[in-house]
């Protein structure tokens, strides 16, 4: 995975644990906060290929949803 969509990843999965959120939902609009966030820090511009960004976090959410579910046991 790219150092940035790592980077990204980690802040997200962080950011679920910290607020509760564990469903789809939640891990999408995560993923577009941190996005946002990563942008505003200039750690991520316009000339990034936001979309595949994006596009290759949601593709691990199943990776994620089975971090979360072998935590919880």
């Amino acid at each position: 995975m790219e150092p940035i969509v790592e980077e990204i990843l980690q802040l997200v999965k962080k950011k679920m644990q910290e607020q509760g959120g564990f469903d789809r939902d939640a891990y999408k609009q995560m993923v577009e906060e941190t996005i946002s966030y990563f942008q505003e820090k200039g750690k991520l511009t316009d000339d990034d290929n936001l979309e595949f960004i994006e596009d290759r976090l949601m593709d691990v959410w199943e990776d994620v949803q089975d971090e979360f579910a072998r935590k919880k046991y």
